[in-house]
């Protein structure tokens, strides 16, 4: 990924749009729900299924054991024109139960009431225990070629398109929570190769809470809700999420991750992916190497301010989900390149002193370069949520040739718990069988039976060694790319319950962390805990949990302590010696814009022709514009996607102001909300709501014409990041140009050095 690559400036943007006939037709915002509109009166004349939208895909129509069917995607939707049973008994009527006369008692042989209420009593399965709130998209892998040297693996080669789906999540909520948590996010991804399925199943964040895998269901049920309220749905800010991790001292690093800005992403698309464990690569002579897997993002590594995140929580908790598929809709398909970190597989497993099984700790990038070897782009949404995005099955033990794990300890226990838990979920063994996980790779294996069983399985002797079979199926050697476990030497040693000495370091990097970060990144840390510890009900969690800040840097205690009201603890630790590490910011660079969406001010006296303009150059620069008016319909004849009614800030990235709007007849506070916040404003009053909060977030600002009004009754005239002009172009180039380092904290000193 080249994230020096220049955007499209605005200027021949808007040049070319010129050259256009004036009623070319621009793009349509993303968010229709179907692929047809609907009429007004309920259709009447049969018909088959719709199409699919353009964006959307679906699993591959392979049979259970992983042969090319030939057959359409639509082979596994609806057919035909009229309602049917499940065993394609056509209906006449779904609206009324069989009954004994108008008004008696249902009969219980209505077998068609039987199967309908049967299976919508059973149309929920088990939700996840953790990740239970996700999204999914369909998208391709292609291989650079720059990982040869270093594993056999045949998707990464030079030009191997291999096809994805990938599932994105929350940790901590059900399925019902907010997208705008704080929270760590997964991010897993289905390699559909021909050498056998690869799960990488990545975070959003490098390190995890604990150690060992036996304490995975310590610091999930620490961090889920209390179990005698069921509350607080989704967030760690509670008592026994900061007792456990105030304890368990080896959390700390994860929980420095989560209260940076890391912890509320502004989006999918601009989320890193980390694969946390060290694995083992073997190339095609046998040699071998230990990884780590890194997901970097085209568009750069980008958060929510936490005000922003409250207000999306009630306002669109579906907002990260919503993000991605209209992105992917609107043709800005989010990207990611695949990079590894290679380190000498030696006997002590280390690296510049740091215990690579361990995975509580990094290796600073500036210590090992990622190096990038495919990328990854979405281009699909699913088809059907519940049958692709819910029932996808992912297990760290789905392994191609050329990939293999090591001993560390939270790995080790995740390749037995992954598969324990889609029994369960997914109602037995035969759960690869769901279109959605069937491997794109011949499969003939011994295994039979079961619920769910869908291939119909040939031959009378799945065993081995057999002759009634004529022997089949055979074992593979190299030469037919046979899956290796490399064989380790492993020490002897004696049995014990305990960690390699190396584990014992809590503190370090945690405090490497804290120093790389920029002065505003540590004063949202420093908010975080701030925030969080300030929900904890017991004294005693809060001041154990500053003595662990006190370990880390006395500056970060000091303003927490400040924050709670209490005495900064001193450290009972040496402080450690550690050399910064600029990768760790998301500050200080700049970024493509692609997608992004571009909230645009007007009324019916604005200057349309300016508008038109800056719509036109904001699609073509690959972005959304979403104009916002005082009503629905059309202004000068161009769609409205929000009012001032059903606008918020936090659904735009950067904000322009075409003109000065009168308050419309609905901006008075008994009808909204938002109209109180200044009722004797000659503007309405929600606009500069909208102006005021995209100011107090750090967003690019921008106004022409009249719109430079709104600026002054705001407040924010003549303040970093806000641009006015007298032409739309112009405006709208400086305002690009602030977007590409995604806020502009230039707007808010820091205290903290």
């Amino acid at each position: 990924m080249d994230s020096s690559k220049p955007a499209k400036t605005v200027k021949d943007v808007v040049g070319a749009a010129a050259e256009k006939v004036a009623d070319a037709l621009t793009p349509d915002v993303p968010g229709a729900p179907g692929s047809a509109p609907p009429t007004v009166e309920e259709p009447t004349t049969p018909h088959g299924p719709l199409p699919a939208k353009q964006e959307q895909g679906a699993p591959q129509t392979r049979t259970p054991t992983g042969a090319v069917t030939g057959a359409p995607a639509t082979a596994n939707g609806q057919q035909g024109a009229y309602l049917t049973t499940s065993q394609g008994a056509r209906l006449r009527d779904t609206d009324h139960s069989l009954k004994a006369g108008p008004r008696g008692p249902l009969l219980m042989q209505d077998h068609h009431f039987r199967e309908k209420i049967t299976h919508f009593d059973h149309e929920r399965i088990p939700e996840r225990v953790v990740h239970a709130r996700g999204a999914g998209a369909h998208g391709v892998f292609t291989g650079y070629g720059t990982a040869e040297a270093v594993t056999r693996a045949g998707f990464l080669k030079k030009g191997k398109e291999t096809e994805v789906f990938v599932r994105f999540s929350t940790v901590l909520g059900s399925r019902g929570s907010a997208d705008t948590v704080r929270d760590t996010r997964g991010f897993a991804t289905k390699f559909y190769t021909d050498e056998g399925t690869f799960d990488l199943v990545a975070n959003n964040m490098p390190v995890f809470f604990i150690q060992d895998a036996i304490k995975f269901p310590d610091i999930i049920h620490a961090a889920k809700p209390h179990p005698d309220r069921e509350i607080p749905q989704a967030q760690s800010a509670h008592d026994t999420f900061w007792d456990f991790v105030s304890l368990h001292t080896e959390a700390q690093h994860h929980t420095m991750w989560n209260m940076s800005d890391r912890g509320i992403p502004r989006s999918y698309r601009t989320m890193e992916g980390f694969g946390v464990h060290t694995f083992r690569l073997v190339d095609a002579a046998g040699a071998t190497v230990l990884a780590k897997f890194h997901w970097k993002p085209k568009l750069g590594v980008h958060s929510l301010t936490w005000e922003e995140a409250q207000l999306l929580g009630g306002v669109d908790p579906d907002f990260h989900r919503r993000d991605l598929y209209d992105a992917i809709e609107a043709g800005a398909y989010p990207e990611w390149e695949l990079g590894i970190q290679v380190f000498p597989d030696t006997p002590e497993e280390t690296f510049a002193g740091i215990d690579l099984l361990d995975p509580t700790k990094i290796v600073p990038e500036e210590l090992a370069p990622v190096q990038a070897v495919g990328r990854l782009t979405l281009n699909r949404t699913p088809r059907n949520f519940f049958a692709e995005t819910e029932q996808v099955a992912f297990h760290l033990g789905h392994l191609p040739p050329g990939i293999d794990v090591t001993n560390d300890p939270l790995l080790q226990g995740r390749l037995f718990s992954y598969v324990d838990t889609q029994l369960t979920r997914l109602g037995g063994p035969n759960f690869s069988q769901i279109p959605i996980n069937r491997p794109h790779a011949d499969v003939n294996d011994m295994l039979r039976d079961g619920f769910h069983q869908q291939a119909v399985h040939a031959g009378v002797a799945p065993y081995r060694p057999n002759s009634l079979d004529g022997g089949n199926p055979f074992p593979a050697g190299d030469a037919e790319g046979a899956f290796v476990d490399v064989p380790v030497t492993v020490a002897q040693a004696t049995k014990v319950r305990a960690n390699p000495v190396s584990f014992d370091d809590h503190f370090s990097q945690v405090r490497l962390f804290w120093l790389s970060m920029s002065p505003v990144e540590k004063e949202h840390i420093v908010r975080a805990y701030t925030f969080e510890l300030g929900k904890c009900y017991h004294q005693a969690i809060k001041e154990r949990q500053l003595q662990c800040l006190a370990n880390i840097d006395p500056v970060l205690c000091q303003q927490v302590a400040t924050g709670l009201g209490l005495p900064a603890p001193e450290p009972t630790v040496p402080l450690a010696d550690v050399a910064p590490s600029p990768a760790l910011s998301q500050v200080g660079r700049e970024w493509p814009s692609d997608g992004r969406m571009v909230g645009i001010v007007v009324d019916p006296d604005s200057d349309l022709d300016g508008v038109d303009q800056v719509r036109r150059a904001v699609f073509a620069a690959g972005m959304v514009p979403l104009l916002i008016a005082p009503h629905g319909g059309t202004v000068g004849g161009t769609p409205v996607q929000r009012t001032f009614a059903t606008a918020r800030s936090v659904e735009f990235d950067a904000l322009l102001l075409a003109g000065a709007p009168a308050p419309a007849p609905d901006a008075i506070p008994a009808r909204d909300a938002k109209a109180g916040a200044a009722a004797s404003a000659t503007v309405d009053p929600r606009v500069l709501l909208m102006v005021q909060e995209c100011w107090r977030h750090a967003k690019a600002i921008g106004a022409w014409g009249a719109g430079a009004d709104v600026l002054g009754q705001a407040g924010v005239t003549g303040t970093p990041g806000v641009v006015a002009g007298d032409s739309a172009a112009e405006v709208l180039t400086e305002v690009q140009r602030l977007m590409a380092t995604h806020r502009v904290w230039q707007r808010f000193p820091a205290s903290i050095a």
